[in-house]
């Protein structure tokens, strides 16, 4: 058994013990998820506090917290810790002499003034300093004592999550951007929103773009969006088929690095790299999904969703292993793979349970290396570790798994969107088991998810020319 911890406890102090002089003071950081968070619950969504570009225009040095946090971190401090539970607000002075930012350290502190013992009310002397000892914030507070003395335990069940749609992202670019630009086919870009996230992609310093399109189509689109192309090089083709010929052909020949889907067809890109020998390799290509969900605490890949409609035992292998290397150049030492079924028990007429304990057995064996696999698990107690306590199943990877393995594309292609257009969900996307990798995007994406899918393949790119696949 657990020995108890006083974090796990709040205990009051009653009217009766406090004394004039006595205090407490807590310590807080100011996040970026606190900003957004407050603006969320309270409806404040002055730019001050939001916008970068408009705080400073205001001549502020960046954007700021909202002053207000220094009054809720000392009823935090109050109702919390000193006096504690049972402490009820009677009156808050504020006097705020300046704004904290994100990452600012923060000390909250109160002292007892006064004490009346016909309305057991007790005055404080309230604090908020800059751990560099600036002032952010004085006051008082006015406060009705608990009486009795209350010892509860802590809330634990209540969380808010303010999820960044664009933080993984930018993780992702910070890593892509360590490594110097490699030359990257956009494949027939014919519409302004491939055509932008290709331009995007260069611009963010992931790769140099060849545009492998029919020039007079491209200009077009182009000129309609309002984007540049006059310094992208551009491969002229005919038609779309003609696209993924030519941009297979430069890859097979070294010319580029990486692939990115336009707006063709994905089955004519994938024909088209699997028609070159060079291209090919003894894995079958498969394809990831990224996603960073916002109530999983990290990058979630799905496998396969995309490329592989039913896939057999020997299909699986490749497209386990495919999801465990990308797991790895994306920082994952040991990546965890789910593999999921309906249930998590082995049933003969259920073939997903099969190639699941199957697949887990070829971990075993070293015939799939590099991750902890696990299945057959259901969706419910794969991704949750309470879940699987409940069914009494005891797994390494149950409740934290890095890797999703579904048992077909109907199932991979449902989970994905319902991670997206459901769960709020950022995706992208990549096709693994080439010569080079193929970021995948859908006419859908946006901006934001085809920058992502770059990065994932020039992740990948520069992996490959330390141990090519």
């Amino acid at each position: 058994m657990n020995a108890e911890s006083p974090q796990d406890w709040l205990q009051n102090h009653t009217f009766d013990e406090l004394a004039i002089g006595e205090g407490a003071t807590i310590t807080r950081v100011i996040t970026e998820a606190d900003i957004n968070g407050f603006a969320a619950v309270t409806g404040n969504f002055n730019p001050t506090h939001l916008d970068e570009d408009y705080a400073r225009a205001e001549g502020l040095p960046g954007r700021t917290a909202q002053s207000i946090w220094s009054g809720a971190l000392v009823s935090t401090l109050l109702g919390t810790v000193f006096p504690g539970p049972g402490t009820v607000y009677v009156s808050q002075r504020m006097r705020f002499l300046e704004a904290p930012h994100a990452g600012d350290h923060l000390e909250v502190s109160v002292r007892v003034t006064a004490k009346d013992p016909a309305t057991t009310q007790v005055t404080l002397d309230c604090v908020v300093r800059h751990k560099n000892g600036t002032e952010l914030m004085t006051g008082e507070a006015v406060v009705q004592a608990p009486l009795r003395k209350h010892r509860v335990e802590r809330a634990r069940g209540l969380r808010m999550s303010v999820f960044d749609a664009g933080a993984g992202v930018q993780s992702l670019l910070l890593q892509a951007s360590r490594h110097d630009r490699l030359r990257c086919a956009i494949v027939h870009p014919c519409d302004a929103g491939s055509l932008r996230g290709a331009l995007d992609a260069a611009e963010h310093g992931l790769f140099t773009p060849v545009i492998v399109a029919p020039r007079e189509r491209l200009l077009s689109v182009a000129e309609e969006a309002g984007l540049d192309i006059g310094n992208v090089h551009i491969e002229h083709v005919r038609h779309s088929h003609a696209a993924a010929q030519r941009a297979a052909e430069m890859a097979a020949a070294g010319e580029v690095q990486a692939l990115m889907k336009g707006s063709l067809h994905t089955d004519e890109l994938i024909k088209a790299v699997l028609a070159r020998p060079e291209l090919r390799t003894k894995r079958r290509l498969s394809h990831v999904f990224r996603f960073d969900v916002p109530m999983y605490h990290k990058p979630l890949l799905v496998t396969d969703a995309a490329i592989n409609v039913s896939p057999s035992l020997d299909e699986k292998m490749d497209i386990v292993q495919n999801a465990i290397d990308l797991a790895r150049v994306l920082g994952r030492e040991q990546p965890k793979v789910a593999v999921l079924a309906a249930v998590e028990s082995v049933n003969s007429k259920m073939v997903a349970t099969l190639d699941a304990a199957a697949l887990c057995k070829m971990a075993d064996r070293g015939q799939i290396s590099g991750g902890i696999v696990d299945g057959p698990l259901a969706f419910d107690n794969a991704i949750s570790a309470h879940a699987a306590a409940i069914k009494g199943i005891e797994s390494p990877v149950a409740g934290d798994p890095d890797v999703l393995v579904v048992p077909d594309i109907v199932s991979g292609n449902i989970l994905a969107k319902q991670l997206e257009y459901l769960a709020g969900a950022m995706g992208s996307g990549v096709v693994l088991g080439a010569r080079v990798p193929i970021a995948l995007t859908s006419r859908a994406d946006g901006a934001t998810s085809r920058l992502a899918s770059a990065a994932l393949a020039v992740l990948l790119a520069h992996s490959y020319k330390v141990k090519p696949i």
